[in-house]
């Protein structure tokens, strides 16, 4: 089954629900993301997308900002590096 994907400031979440672990979709973008990052995949908790506009060019911004860009909402390597460090805290590999 394929699953329609978007990418949001250069992470991967699934189109519909804009989740990068989607139980709806069979969606898992944890690894991708980790490697874009330069991470070593691990089982950690998925990042947390913010609530998202689609402007008329058909792209994701902040609802917060209005931004496409927006680091503060859109700060996936923060997210992924606080998500690796609690895992590995937890005991996940």
């Amino acid at each position: 089954m394929s699953v329609e994907t978007v990418e949001i400031n250069d992470a991967i979440f699934c189109s519909p629900h804009i989740k990068e672990v989607c139980q709806e979709c069979g969606y898992d973008g944890r690894e991708e993301n980790d490697a874009f990052y330069g991470f070593n995949p691990i089982d950690r908790e998925p990042l947390a997308s913010p609530l998202v506009t689609i402007t008329k060019d058909g792209l994701h911004q902040c609802k917060k900002h209005g931004s496409t860009g927006c680091n503060q909402c859109f700060g996936w390597k923060k997210q992924i590096t606080r998500a690796r460090a609690a895992a590995k805290k937890a005991g996940k590999k």
